[in-house]
């Protein structure tokens, strides 16, 4: 299994054949520029390439009328004039004899790729398609789309292949009221939609994009709508909406099948969206979804009219397909004001139908109304000014030449490592290693200090680029000294940010430094503790829920807030976690760090360490099932620790307090300095 593309030449015939000004930027530039970029980078040959497909008349059936179908099929006789005249009738929307074709494979494609994932001959994948789908109607073209190629793969994939609970994410910066209308009713299909709104006065237009839209019927708290009231919206707002928002619903729904309406209106430089998340924004979020059944996350391009920004950000999602980990984010992780307000106001509009949102912050809702206006033109030169630069910096980055590397004293017979896992050989010296342990009694065994020898070398192969990923053994009695002595070797080989993620009985060495270069969160602890920002103790959730919620709410949010150079994760004594929970903490923290993590555990842990190479390596297919909730005391705990530590921890807030109240605590936020 692996990633398949799904793609036919055919898709780029259909385009416009009058001034049309509205419409004239969507054009099949979008598939060529993006499919080109992809070869240039090496990632559709390492696809498996599937070609596209028409859809059958009784296939758009399942979510379109029969006479709607009709009228597009008739399209293929018009002349020119007839053609615009009927598009006339339609908003945003233009016909080509070739449309019908065209919007045929389009939602083809997106059969041919769910169907691929569900019967198991790839494990992901994207329909790189055009004409895009998500604002088409039952009735009715809309917004460039014809046929809606992501409810109609809904629908396929539970008429054809028994599925009972598929999400839908449209990270699309226009509303996708095509894919609302069609499942407001329905609680099988969980639809998320993020989307500039600006209160109404964005197309579509349409009060029912607005937040407290939450479905109809049975489909109460299935639909999903986070409307972004300003331009200008990063990577901050982006995660942050995916941490506090889509993800804990999406856990409690349990889906069996993500499919993605996947536009990059909203990624910089856009001249639809004016927002500036940048490409590498769209890896983090894929491999933010990869954690959600088992894997399986069929995306379908929707929107995207900067040639250049729409290629770089599909390369940045086919590359967290293929499981490479995705480049850390720029920029400071600080969401912004408006984009706090849309969070919050989404939260208190779902929390009645999910018990995972039912534990809200005491904070009063802010009134509806524009935080403060950008100039679109302005914002627009900015982010082309800082696309040029962004694209030059992600060129530059290779991915190194080994995924994960796994460095063990000795290899147990059971051990089963995924292809492509490197079995690390190298040490360090024997001289060097025995100066690093000196400190320590704990190191002073043989077996301790062989052990370390090999956790030395892994750290220098991770921080000089030569492995993304490692997984290192230690005897158990030696692991907070071998993870002291990682922690500083990291620091005098040059990591500026270092993140330690301590699970079980492990204390935090007492002479480390307070001083912003290590980032120290003990779950396992006593208590809930903030000792300083830069040291945290939770105790261990006791179930799933409570792993969710405290990875969820509190260690991505700091991770991602901190923009460590290394994560180092420690599963030390009595750390209780089982190993697919092991496994999702080191699978969710690839991200904030660029997937630079070392994981250390103890010996004779076969079944662990080939769960965390799993995870490490990409392979992100945990099957965590339906998720207790978690419990009061560890809700308590977790927000007793978020109230201390989000003046400092911006990526931690779900609300705000009051208008110009963030701007007023401005010096006192953590900001990483690159």
């Amino acid at each position: 299994m692996g990633t398949a593309l799904v793609y036919h030449e055919d898709m780029t015939v259909a385009r416009l054949l009058w001034d049309y000004p509205e419409c004239e930027i969507e054009c099949p530039e979008r598939l060529t520029a993006t499919l080109k970029r992809l070869q240039q980078r090496g990632l559709e040959q390492r696809c498996l390439r599937l070609e596209a497909r028409e859809a059958s008349e009784a296939e758009l059936g399942l979510v379109h009328s029969s006479e709607y179908v009709a009228v597009v099929r008739g399209t293929q006789a018009l002349g020119t004039g007839e053609l615009q005249a009927l598009s006339g009738q339609y908003d945003s929307v233009y016909f080509h004899p070739s449309t019908f074709h065209c919007a045929r494979l389009a939602a083809g494609a997106a059969l041919q790729l769910v169907d691929a994932v569900l019967t198991g001959a790839a494990h992901n994948g994207l329909a790189l398609v055009r004409p895009p789908g998500h604002h088409s109607q039952r009735t009715a073209a809309n917004g460039f789309c014809v046929f809606n190629n992501v409810a109609i793969a809904a629908e396929h994939a539970k008429q054809k292949h028994g599925l009972h609970r598929i999400l839908i994410v449209d990270w699309d910066v226009h509303h996708g009221q095509g894919i609302q209308y069609i499942f407001e009713d329905d609680p099988s299909v969980l639809y998320f939609s993020w989307h500039r709104y600006e209160h109404g006065r964005f197309w579509p237009f349409l009060r029912e994009s607005d937040a407290d839209e939450v479905g109809r019927g049975r489909g109460h708290g299935f639909t999903v709508n986070l409307p972004w009231n300003q331009v200008g919206m990063g990577n901050a707002d982006y995660v942050a909406a995916f941490l506090h928002v889509l993800l804990p619903l999406a856990f409690e729904f349990d889906p069996e099948l993500v499919l993605v309406s996947a536009g990059f209106d909203s990624a910089i430089g856009d001249p639809e969206g004016h927002m500036r998340a940048t490409p590498e924004c769209f890896a983090h979020l894929t491999q933010l979804l990869q954690v959600l059944a088992g894997g399986r996350v069929c995306a379908v391009l929707e929107g995207g009219y900067h040639l250049e920004s729409l290629a770089e950000s599909v390369c940045m999602m086919v590359q967290a397909l293929l499981g490479d980990p995705a480049p850390p984010l720029s920029g400071t992780m600080v969401p912004c004001e408006s984009a706090l307000e849309s969070i919050q106001r989404v939260r208190a509009a779902q929390a009645p139908y999910w018990t995972s949102l039912q534990h809200q912050e005491g904070r009063p809702l802010l009134p509806g109304g524009p935080a403060y206006m950008e100039a679109a033109a302005a914002e627009a030169a900015e982010a082309a000014v800082a696309l040029s630069s962004l694209l030059d910096r992600l060129r530059l980055q290779p991915l190194p030449p080994v995924r994960t590397a796994v460095a063990l004293t000795s290899v147990d017979a059971a051990l089963v490592l995924p292809s492509g896992v490197l079995h690390q050989e190298g040490s360090a010296p024997r001289e060097e290693t025995e100066a690093w342990a000196r400190p320590h009694e704990a190191l002073a065994q043989d077996g301790a200090l062989t052990a370390l020898g090999k956790v030395l070398n892994l750290v220098d192969r991770i921080l000089d680029g030569q492995v993304s990923s490692g997984i290192t053994a230690t005897p158990a009695l030696a692991t907070a000294a071998t993870l002291d002595v990682a922690i500083r070797r990291g620091l005098h080989l040059g990591a500026q940010r270092l993140l330690c993620v301590a699970v079980g009985q492990l204390e935090r060495p007492p002479d480390l430094s307070d001083d912003g270069r290590i980032l120290w969160l003990n779950i396992g602890g006593q208590e809930a503790a903030a000792l300083s920002m830069f040291h945290v103790s939770v105790p261990l959730p006791q179930v799933t829920g409570g792993l969710l919620s405290c990875v969820l709410g509190l260690v991505l949010p700091l991770a991602y807030g901190f923009q460590p150079d290394l994560v180092l994760v420690a599963l030390g004594p009595a750390h209780g976690l089982q190993d697919t929970h092991g496994a999702l903490l080191a699978l969710m923290l690839r991200g904030p760090v660029g997937g630079r993590v070392l994981a250390l555990v103890q010996e004779s842990k076969p079944q662990l360490v080939g769960a965390l190479a799993r995870a490490l390596h990409g392979e992100a297919a945990l099957s965590l099932g339906p998720c207790s909730m978690a419990s009061p005391e560890d809700m308590q705990a977790l927000k007793h620790l978020r109230r201390q530590l989000e003046p400092k921890w911006r990526m931690l807030q779900v609300a705000v307090t009051s208008p110009g109240s963030l701007k007023s605590a401005e010096g006192e936020v953590f900001a990483p300095q690159s």
